[in-house]
């Protein structure tokens, strides 16, 4: 395995990154994948899919998310 780990040492960073998302869509693909979640997890998620959709504001853009993430704020 360290062959291949080499291998991936010699891609360039697009490269790379291009590798990780192929693999994560390929795990992501795998039905037995899907985590299971408590039901306090779907009700949580439900009742949040439900506020947004009374109230779309209550979201944040994609956007804002982003430049949030690589801008390095907390806030």
């Amino acid at each position: 395995m360290s062959t291949i780990v080499e291998d991936i040492k010699n891609l360039s960073v697009s490269e790379r990154i291009e590798l990780v998302e192929d693999i994560w869509n390929s795990i992501a693909e795998e039905p037995r994948f899907s985590p299971a979640l408590s039901a306090e997890e779907r009700e949580e998620l439900h009742r949040r899919y439900t506020a947004h959709q009374a109230d779309s504001s209550t979201g944040i853009p994609w956007s804002r998310v982003h430049a949030k993430i690589f801008s390095g704020t907390q806030g």
